[in-house]
């Protein structure tokens, strides 16, 4: 099981918790949750005017093992406005755009999702069961 919690901050509403949404998938392979603006496609959706994310930023992904791995898809624009981290206890990983990494097994962790040009980012925090 992969459960993840999202909650957008900007600014003024650092630290705060409000407005947190989550979303679950089972550990079985093919599923997938996304992070993104497009509702139709993801589970977890950040607002329509955060242009620094994508329709579709972020894909969670169990492989054939039952492991979980992180995708930040390549938007229409060549160059990223947002940066992706990876943060798991004092360990954190910068994820190339376009880039997966493999989340660890019974493990938690964040990802942020930070705008390059205001103080708002995407935090989605995500705990995996062994």
């Amino acid at each position: 099981m992969l459960e993840l919690t999202m909650a957008t901050v900007s600014g003024a509403d650092a630290g705060a918790t409000a407005g947190m949404t989550m979303a679950e998938a089972p550990s079985e392979p093919g599923a997938a949750l996304r992070v993104g603006r497009d509702a139709a496609v993801c589970r977890l959706v950040t607002p329509e005017d955060w242009l620094f994310v994508s329709r579709v930023h972020l894909e969670f992904l169990c492989g054939p093992d039952g492991g979980w791995q992180l995708s930040w898809l390549r938007g229409s624009q060549a160059d990223p406005a947002s940066e992706v981290r990876l943060i798991v206890g004092e360990y954190a990983q910068t994820v190339p755009y376009g880039g997966v990494v493999a989340l660890p097994r019974g493990g938690s962790g964040e990802i942020i999702v930070q705008d390059r040009t205001a103080p708002r980012s995407v935090n989605v925090g995500f705990y995996h069961e062994a």
